[in-house]
């Protein structure tokens, strides 16, 4: 058996090579306490949001840059909200999924991943829920460590932690001793104490079973608390510029308010609507003062549709159907424009206040994409709209300026929109 002092300086190392080397992933790796695990459950590393559990065996075998793989990846699990993401989707497909994404972010960002972790660069850039409908449901592959935090929602018996390497307990079996032989060194170690890395004297005891995994309550409560961490890390190591765009852009994308699209959409358009004072010369009827009233008129509102290849029909027409719902809340006139890298030239499509938004039976499109037509066709006829709002992946040529009105990106994908405001279609 690995000698659990030394472990814990091995890690203690790895942590700090973490904080120097990779500040944003280090300081991340310092919000989980370093808790041994009885090889009887835990054959590599596991995590149950709230601490790192650790085999010493596997540890010992690690190479440091190794070491510092795994408490990243355990980090990464974390404050991605790994452990509150799953919703309807099977465990096992969401554990390997999961672990591709962690693994390619932590190898793209220079970490040396152990032998049997899951890689696969076609996945680079993708959220787990993005990986999820590639993984096989009768997938074999097993992650690199046990995800403890979702175990009990899981109809198949949660799989070996490094079963990649070996079926539960060859580990053992190849060294010649199995959790049995160590239950008098496990004993031994209850109680142990070691200096962490910031010189906190706090107990390490093993666990003999896995932890108890955080119910509702307490993993909506850990969500918050992770996006807390990863907001208070990333601006952190923006300040001391050792935090590339990758990361911002998935940071970004996590801890922005997780409102619905359509209540976001909602409240662009009523603002646009908001009543005003006029201060128009009033009839001489009325006396000699001038005084403020309320007055309003319909909001001249241009929707412009991106009918690339990339965008389907179906996705249209929902849009606009959501469109028309909301303009029901407001006195909308309505522009309908559509353009892949080209304006359509059955278009555009206008319909007052009083009248529904439809879809029109054929639209062209299904070429390349450029948003490029549609700001030139507005300058062209002089338009002056309230407001455009473009439905789009945002995969294509942006005018290189911003118009002089509002512009509203609603976003299928995760691409970046260079001015605007950006509503993602979540």
């Amino acid at each position: 058996m690995a000698n659990l002092k030394e472990v814990m300086t091995r890690l203690g190392a790895a942590r700090t090579r973490l904080i120097l080397e990779k500040p944003f992933i280090g300081a991340l790796v310092m919000h989980l306490p370093l808790t041994a695990a009885d090889p009887a459950w835990s054959e590599t590393v596991a995590t149950d949001a709230r601490a790192f559990h650790f085999n010493p065996d596997y540890i010992a075998q690690l190479t440091l840059a190794e070491t510092q793989f795994v408490l990243a990846h355990e980090a990464m699990h974390c404050a991605l909200g790994h452990f509150a993401r799953r919703s309807h989707r099977t465990r096992r497909r969401w554990d390997v999924a999961s672990d591709y994404a962690v693994n390619q972010l932590l190898v793209d960002e220079g970490l040396k991943a152990p032998a049997g972790a899951l890689l696969n660069p076609d996945f680079r850039g993708l959220s787990a829920e993005e990986i999820y409908p590639h993984i096989p449901p009768d997938t074999e592959e097993a992650t690199l460590d046990r995800h403890v935090f979702d175990e009990s929602a899981a109809k198949e018996p949660p799989p070996a932690a490094g079963a990649g390497r070996g079926q539960p307990g060859e580990h053992e079996a190849r060294n010649g001793t199995g959790a049995a032989d160590h239950a008098d060194d496990w004993a031994d170690a209850r109680g142990d104490a070691w200096d962490d890395a910031g010189d906190e004297r706090r107990t390490r005891r093993s666990a003999a079973k896995p932890p108890v995994e955080p119910g509702p309550v307490e993993r909506e409560a850990l969500m918050r608390e992770w996006q807390g961490r990863m907001a208070s890390s990333a601006q952190q190591a923006r300040r001391a510029g050792r935090l590339g765009q990758s990361w911002l852009r998935l940071i970004d994308a996590l801890i922005q308010p997780q409102l619905p699209w359509r209540v976001l959409l909602a409240r662009f358009m009523i603002s646009a609507a908001r009543d005003d004072y006029s201060y128009q010369r009033p009839s001489r009827r009325d006396g000699p003062a001038v005084l403020p009233r309320l007055a309003s008129g319909e909001v001249n509102l241009l929707v412009a549709l991106d009918t690339s290849g990339s965008v389907s029909s179906e996705e249209l027409a929902q849009f606009v159907a959501e469109v028309d719902a909301l303009k029901g809340q407001i006195r909308a006139r309505v522009t309908l424009q559509a353009c892949d890298e080209a304006l359509d030239p059955a278009g555009p499509w206008t319909f007052q206040a009083w009248e529904p938004i439809a879809l029109p039976q054929r639209v062209h499109g299904s070429g390349g994409t450029s948003f490029v037509p549609v700001f030139d066709w507005v300058a062209r006829e002089q338009l002056r709209p309230d407001l455009l709002l473009y439905f789009t992946d945002a995969e294509g040529e942006f005018p290189p300026a911003p118009p002089d009105f509002p512009v509203i990106w609603l976003v299928k994908g995760r691409a970046r929109v260079p001015w605007g405001e950006r509503i993602q279609l979540n």
